[in-house]
């Protein structure tokens, strides 16, 4: 490209920018140039020093999962660096354990990940119960019912991701059937544990309750019902030429990088290593139903995607198993010193111990009673020692790390959670890329700030 012919005064061959006029616009300062050889000007824009900018997204902004602050420094619409500002949710959770007896910390830990309440509880109560060595003697419908309450909050997350994830992109149709299918499972929530979040429902050594007469049934009602409905979320976004190119290449961590950052969870398969505790490391008899792991191959969000999606079919798979196994039989370990009454009632001022259970104690003897006294407001002692138990959550590898001094409180809870860890590679995923693309990578992390704050 040949210069122009320089202005009066000024002498051709002069570089920028001497032989530019600068003009102030909303895009900033453009430089008319006027003479000179093209390659020097080009290099001498290059070594001017701009001025960086740096913005702030969040804490509050609409876009990012709860409350995260991303700091972002741009380079015009490219991304140059990015780092993750944290704790403008934290509760405390972890030391509130402290102060509460073995029974009482399921209330905490079902509040961290809010969108996997039962995946926090079955990690806590894995963790206590092998501290106080009844693994082996949970009753069987107990740990089915388990099985069935985390596969349908499998359900649950990965709904919420593909519907605030198609939100963020601006499908508000996938918005809307996500929430609409999310809903059907807090129904059943709340059939099962009387809430639809916060369900403190699996506690050490069992359940806080048998599942309700007619929930079977209601169960396969809505496994057809969502059968059907999984579809429509192909038919909407799968093979969306619009959908496909927004996601695609966006967000990219191979399996070097996952491994470096310790990623789990639909991130890690999608860099196409099948790792799934229920499979590497079973619980609650995994081992004995029959699913599969999806994997991706694109390292990208769309094949989390596509995981999460797939993900769901299974979940479906290994609820109808759950349902196909039940058996009457209880759903707390026998040893009443451990044991919580599963005795409870719906009653006018909410659930609880039932009249009929509370008389059968009261009229046995004075022992008896001593006893369910001490045990609800002392609690049981666990052996002093430690103990880890993991998970394998919507979002990854969820550990819980339990330490007892041998007293009726923990000494020590700590949770390694997927939410956490995987943010780690939010810098990784977004530096080089656009601006608009770092609402992508960090959908499809899916992060939920009350698991990486607690």
């Amino acid at each position: 490209m040949s210069a122009p012919h320089a202005p009066q005064g000024e002498a051709p061959g002069d570089t920028f920018p001497e032989d530019a006029t600068p003009r102030e616009t909303t895009e900033g300062t453009v430089y008319t140039v006027t003479g000179g050889d093209w390659d020097e000007v080009v290099q001498s824009a290059a070594k001017a020093d701009d001025e960086r900018i740096v913005v702030n997204m969040g804490p509050q902004h609409p876009s990012t999962h709860g409350v995260l602050r991303l700091i972002l420094e741009i380079d015009g619409e490219t991304v140059t660096e990015a780092r993750c500002g944290i704790g403008y949710l934290h509760t405390g959770i972890e030391k509130n354990l402290e102060f509460r007896n073995w029974t009482q910390g399921t209330t905490f830990v079902t509040r961290m990940d809010y969108l996997t309440s039962f995946f926090n509880e079955t990690a806590y109560c894995l963790g206590v119960e092998k501290l106080l060595g009844i693994e082996d003697t949970v009753p069987d419908r107990a740990t089915l019912i388990r099985v069935l309450l985390m596969e349908l909050n499998r359900l649950s997350s990965h709904l919420v991701c593909i519907a605030t994830g198609g939100m963020e992109l601006g499908a508000t149709t996938i918005m809307i059937y996500g929430f609409r299918d999310r809903e059907l499972i807090l129904d059943a929530y709340e059939l099962i544990t009387g809430l639809r979040m916060n369900h403190a429902f699996i506690r050490p050594g069992g359940l806080a309750q048998d599942l309700p007469p007619g929930a079977t049934d209601q169960l396969r009602e809505l496994l057809k019902t969502l059968r059907r409905n999984l579809p429509e979320y192909d038919k909407l976004a799968t093979g969306n030429p619009i959908f496909k190119a927004r996601m695609q290449d966006v967000g990219h961590l191979d399996l070097t990088g996952c491994m470096a950052l310790g990623a789990t969870g639909p991130v890690l398969r999608s860099a196409g290593l099948p790792h799934d505790l229920r499979r590497s490391d079973p619980y609650c008899g995994y081992e004995t139903f029959d699913f599969d792991v999806p994997t991706a191959d694109t390292c990208d969000a769309y094949g989390r995607f596509l995981i999460r999606l797939e993900e769901m079919r299974q979940s479906l798979r290994i609820v109808e198993q759950c349902l196909d196994r039940l058996e009457p039989g209880p759903v707390m370990v026998a040893d009443k010193k451990i044991a919580w009454p599963a005795q409870l009632a719906l009653g006018p001022d909410g659930l609880g111990n039932s009249l009929d259970h509370i008389k059968n104690i009261m009229g046995t003897s004075m022992e008896a009673l001593i006893h369910h006294f001490k045990l609800v407001t002392e609690g049981f002692r666990v052996p002093a020692g430690q103990a880890y138990a993991a998970v394998e959550s919507p979002k990854g590898e969820l550990g819980a790390h339990v330490v007892s001094d041998g007293g009726t409180r923990p000494y020590r809870v700590h949770f390694r959670d997927p939410s956490f860890t995987n943010l780690q590679s939010m810098a990784a995923m977004c530096e080089g890329g656009q601006v608009a693309d770092v609402i992508v990578a960090v959908a499809s992390i899916d992060p939920v700030m009350g698991g990486v704050d607690r």
